[in-house]
């Protein structure tokens, strides 16, 4: 039997966006997903935030206030507290950096908050350790896979391609056109930095993020549009079904609805749904 996980409404596929530094310019690339019906996660310095009175600027860290207003509805992570190579430090100041940008986030938007974007992309061995003591369950790195996978690590999460990558909108086809009920779950996993659309080339304009949104949207019946944390939340939950030994009965111990899809010998593909608390009978 092959078993495959489903995201929420038995979708095969889901898109996330990660968008690092907290700068003025998530104002518009936020909006532009709140029109397209995008969910971002934003990663921030608490260490580097801007200050109320230049709210008006273009450019440059947002306050509080700004950030409060932009991110609803978005997903708010941590980015280290001033943006250093985590590796570079100590294992004491990195470890500060990680907890007090925690502590900050969490007091500043009254949530918890378990997401991160590693400043410049670098870590290292001593620095994942340092994560997983700080309980972060994620960390996106800048290492481009072109690829849809899970990831098995997501304390080094690669991205499938920064927004300005040559291929994106072939990626995104790729991505979108696939439709084989018998592969496993996909995942979009796209980032950058907003300020870069300031720059007004081919594929870092503000035009250039009106016509990714555009593409990737409106494919809500078999598309999961995400943060980072609701994907890795809801794997998790996948992960923690229970299936008896011959794979016919399953128990969901969670707090979510999970949904798989189960093919016989015979490649006849079924879709399940297990509620919460729920054990359910797959074939006789």
């Amino acid at each position: 039997m092959h078993i495959y996980m489903r995201f929420p409404g038995g979708r095969q596929k889901a898109f996330t966006l990660s968008y690092d530094d907290g700068v003025r310019q998530d104002k518009r690339l936020a909006a532009i997903f709140n029109k397209y019906g995008l969910k971002c996660t934003f990663n921030v310095n608490t260490g580097m935030m801007g200050d109320e009175k230049d709210e008006n600027l273009p450019n440059g860290r947002m306050s509080l206030k700004e950030m409060k207003e932009t991110y609803v509805g978005h997903e708010v992570a941590l980015h280290a507290l001033t943006h250093p190579f985590l590796e570079q430090l100590s294992a004491p100041q990195a470890t500060y950096e990680v907890a007090k940008d925690r502590e900050n986030l969490e007091k500043m938007f009254g949530r918890i908050v378990r997401g991160m974007a590693y400043p410049y992309g670098t870590f290292s061995n001593q620095v994942v350790e340092i994560l997983k003591n700080c309980g972060i369950a994620f960390s996106r790195t800048t290492i481009s896979t072109h690829a849809f996978g899970i990831p098995e690590n997501w304390l080094t999460l690669n991205p499938t391609c920064h927004h300005r990558d040559a291929k994106i909108f072939e990626l995104i086809d790729k991505f979108l056109n696939n439709n084989d009920r018998y592969t496993r779950p996909q995942m979009f996993y796209l980032w950058g930095h907003a300020y870069e659309f300031d720059a007004g080339e081919e594929l870092n304009s503000w035009e250039h993020a009106e016509k990714v949104a555009a593409a990737i949207s409106g494919h809500k019946d078999t598309v999961w549009y995400a943060t980072n944390i609701e994907i890795y939340d809801y794997v998790q939950a996948y992960k923690r079904l229970i299936f008896s030994f011959d794979a016919k009965t399953v128990y969901n111990p969670s707090a979510v609805p999970v949904y798989f899809a189960a093919a016989t010998a015979g490649l006849n593909i079924t879709e399940f749904t297990v509620a919460p608390g729920e054990t359910l009978k797959l074939f006789d």
